[in-house]
């Protein structure tokens, strides 16, 4: 897969098939992360990976409110959750780039897990409070995301087609709408 199949044919994958992904491959993922660039070669990003799917489902459980429209994550092999030590954090222009530096080296996993025809879905709907006490998150981490990943399964299921239809997921902005040449 090149690149530029690997970006125009992504997608949010929400259905798995339970073929697990092996260690090795989940190595060469957390890599692809690990090698990402980042402000001052801070490198804030923290991950915390799931491979046993009954601590998967009951992670899913612990999620919030807003995290029960992720219940579909009980299906995936794999779980990976990004996380940030402010520590690492550096402030420019007022902005933090946490949140920069740790979204580059997650999309640079995820990105890369697609060269193993593995699939994931990008998820910010999860209360950070529950999920960082049920984890024992240390104070000065913040989460940033987490995704599910696996193997998907040839159709959709009834809860992806919905999610897809109420997002209008599948329109894109014309690129003249988010582009000014100057």
């Amino acid at each position: 897969m090149d690149a530029k199949e690997m970006i125009w044919e992504r997608h949010s994958v929400r259905d798995f098939l339970p073929t697990p992904i092996p260690a090795e491959i989940i190595q060469e993922i957390l890599e692809a992360g690990h090698l990402a660039p980042s402000t001052q070669n801070r490198q804030p990003w923290r991950y915390l990976v799931f491979t046993e799917n009954a601590k998967i489902q009951k992670l899913a459980l612990h999620c919030g409110l807003i995290g029960l429209s992720n219940f579909f994550i009980r299906q995936a092999p794999c779980l990976i959750i990004a996380c940030a030590d402010l520590k690492d954090n550096i402030k420019i222009n007022g902005k933090d780039y946490y949140l920069v530096d740790t979204a580059i080296s997650f999309h640079q996993m995820l990105l890369y897990a697609r060269s193993y025809g593995i699939e994931s879905c990008w998820l910010a709907a999860f209360s950070e409070k529950k999920l960082k006490a049920y984890l024992k998150i240390p104070e000065n981490w913040k989460i940033v995301a987490m995704a599910p990943l696996g193997y998907p399964k040839e159709k959709k299921g009834l809860y992806t087609k919905a999610v897809s239809n109420f997002a209008n997921s599948s329109e894109r902005k014309p690129l003249e709408s988010v582009v000014r040449f100057m």
